[in-house]
C-alpha cells in the first residue's frame, strides 16, 4: 500500500511537471514567435531604409553622370569656339597690320579713294569675325553690363563719325575704328585671371599708338582724335574689366569649393579627435566607477567608524570627479552629434596690423587648441582671442557673422581667408548683437610682437642703452 501510494504521488508530480513543461514550452514558443516577428519586421524596415539609400545614391550617380556629360559637351563646344576664335584673331591681326600700313602710307594713296575702299573692305570683312565668344556673356549680370558698354562704344563711334566732313579724314577715322575694335578683341581673348593690370596697360598702349598714327597722318584732326581716344579708352577698359570679372567669379567659386572641402576635412578631423577623447573619458569613467564600487564594498565590510568616514569622504570625492568627467563626455557627444561648437574672434596685430580680425569656427572640446594651431601655422606671432562664443549652431552663427561683415572682407575672392577689416568698437557691437552673454576682450596683448619691437628699438639705439646702464650703476 505504501508503494502504491508513493507511485500515485510520483505520478501526480509527473503530471504537474508535464503541465509546467507544457506551459514553459508554450511560453518559449510564444517568445520565439514574437522574436521572429520582431526580427522580421526590423529586417524589413532596415531593408526598406537600405533600398531607399541605394535608390538615393543611384539618383545621385545618375545626376552626376548627367552633369559630367553636360560638362564634356560644354568642353567640346568651348574647344571648338576657342579654335574658331583663334582663327578669327589671326585673321584680324593680319588685317590690323594692313590697316596700320595703309594709315602710315596714307599720303601715297590717290586722293583717299584707295584708303576709303580699303576701309570699306575691311569693315565688311570684320563684321562676321570680330565678335568673339566672350566668357562674360555666359553670366546674366555681366552680359547685361557688357551689352550696355557695347552700346556706349557704338554711340561714341557714331558721335565722332559725324564730325569728319572730308573723305580723307573720314577714311582715317573708319580705319582707326576698325583697327581699334580688332585690337580690343585680341586683348579680351588673351585675358586671364591675375592679368587685369596687364590687359588695362595693353589698352592704354593700343589707344596711344593709334592716336599717334592718326595725328601723324593729319594734324588738323589731332584735337578731335585726342578727345575721341580719351572717351573710347574708358569704354575699352570697362570692357576688359567686365570680361575679367568672369574670371574673378570663377575663381571665387573655386575657392568656395575649396573652402567647403577644407571645412569638411577639418570637421572630420575634429570628429575623430572628439571620438578619441570620448573613448578616453569613458575609460576614465569606468575606472572611477570600479574604484567607487571597491570602496563601497570596503565600507560595507568595515566595522571601524573612523575608517568608514574616510571611505565615505573618498567616495564622495570620486563621485564629484566622475560627475565632472561625465559632463565632459556629454559635451563631447553634443559636439559630435549636432552643429554645436565655438565661434572665435581673434586678431594678430604683428602679422596683419590694427583692426583686422579673423572669425572662424571649431568643434574641438578645447577651442584654444585650434587658435594655437593657427598661431603656429604660417604667421610670425600668436593670435589674441577677443571672444569665444559657444553655440548650438556654430556653423550658422559663423555664416551669419561672415554675411554681416561681407563688405569688410580683406580677401573678396578666396572666402577661406576669414579676415575682416573692421574697427574694434564695431566688432564688439556685432558680438553683443549675436551673443549678448558672450565675453569680449578689447585688449590685444600681442606680447611677442611688442617684445620684438622693444628688442629692435634697443638694438638700433645701443648708445642710449649703454647710457641707461651707466646711470643705473
Amino acid at each position: 500500500m505504501l508503494m502504491e501510494q508513493e507511485q500515485s504521488k510520483i505520478k501526480a508530480d509527473i503530471e504537474v511537471l508535464k503541465e509546467e513543461l507544457s506551459d514553459h514550452q508554450k511560453l518559449y514558443d510564444r517568445i520565439a514567435q514574437e522574436a521572429r516577428e520582431k526580427g522580421t519586421a526590423q529586417a524589413k524596415e532596415e531593408e526598406k531604409e537600405i533600398s531607399a539609400r541605394v535608390e538615393d545614391l543611384r539618383k545621385v550617380v545618375d545626376e552626376q553622370s548627367a552633369k559630367l556629360n553636360d560638362i564634356l559637351d560644354q568642353k567640346a563646344k568651348a574647344e571648338k569656339s576657342v579654335a574658331a576664335s583663334e582663327r578669327k584673331v589671326l585673321r584680324s591681326r593680319e588685317l590690323v597690320k594692313a590697316i596700320q600700313h595703309a594709315c602710315e602710307t596714307f599720303d601715297s594713296l590717290d586722293d583717299g579713294h584707295e584708303a576709303k575702299q580699303a576701309a570699306e573692305d575691311a569693315e565688311e570683312f570684320l563684321k562676321p569675325t570680330v565678335t568673339l565668344n566672350l566668357q562674360c556673356l555666359d553670366m546674366r549680370d555681366l552680359r547685361k553690363r557688357y551689352r550696355q558698354n557695347e552700346k556706349n562704344i557704338e554711340k561714341t563711334l557714331e558721335k565722332y563719325k559725324s564730325r569728319y566732313t572730308t573723305k580723307t579724314n573720314m577714311t582715317i577715322y573708319r580705319l582707326m575704328v576698325i583697327a581699334l575694335s580688332a585690337e580690343l578683341q585680341n586683348v579680351l581673348h588673351n585675358i586671364s585671371y591675375g592679368k587685369l593690370e596687364d590687359a588695362l596697360q595693353d589698352i592704354k598702349t593700343i589707344t596711344q599708338k593709334y592716336y599717334d598714327i592718326a595725328t601723324d597722318g593729319n594734324q588738323n584732326i589731332a584735337p578731335t582724335v585726342k578727345k575721341f581716344i580719351g572717351e573710347i579708352d574708358y569704354y575699352f577698359q570697362e570692357a576688359v574689366k567686365i570680361e575679367y570679372e568672369y574670371y574673378v567669379q570663377k575663381e571665387r567659386a573655386r575657392e568656395e569649393q575649396r573652402a567647403i572641402r577644407e571645412q569638411m576635412r577639418q570637421e572630420a578631423e575634429e570628429r575623430r579627435e572628439l571620438e578619441r577623447q570620448r573613448k578616453q573619458i569613458e575609460k576614465e569613467e569606468s575606472k572611477f566607477q570600479d574604484q567607487i564600487g571597491q570602496l563601497n564594498e570596503q565600507m560595507a565590510q568595515s566595522q571601524d567608524d573612523e575608517k568608514t568616514k574616510l571611505l565615505q569622504a573618498r567616495i564622495e570625492e570620486l563621485q564629484r570627479q566622475l560627475a565632472s568627467v561625465s559632463e565632459q563626455r556629454e559635451k563631447i557627444v553634443q559636439l559630435q552629434n549636432g552643429k554645436a561648437g565655438n565661434v572665435y574672434v581673434i586678431s594678430n596685430i604683428g602679422s596683419f596690423g590694427e583692426n583686422v580680425f579673423k572669425i572662424g569656427m571649431t568643434r574641438r572640446l578645447e577651442p584654444m587648441d585650434r587658435v594655437n594651431e593657427l598661431g603656429n601655422a604660417s604667421v610670425p606671432f600668436p593670435f589674441d582671442v577677443h571672444s569665444l562664443i559657444f553655440s548650438d549652431d556654430a556653423v550658422g552663427l559663423e555664416t551669419k557673422l561672415h554675411h554681416m561683415l561681407n563688405d569688410q572682407r580683406v580677401n573678396k575672392v578666396n572666402l577661406r581667408k576669414e579676415f575682416f577689416r573692421v574697427s574694434l568698437d564695431d566688432i564688439e557691437k556685432l558680438v553683443e548683437e549675436v551673443a549678448p552673454t558672450a565675453e569680449f576682450k578689447r585688449t590685444a596683448l600681442a606680447e611677442q610682437y611688442r617684445q620684438s619691437l622693444s628688442i629692435t628699438h634697443v638694438s638700433e639705439n645701443p648708445a642710449s642703452s649703454s647710457e641707461d646702464d651707466g646711470e643705473e650703476e
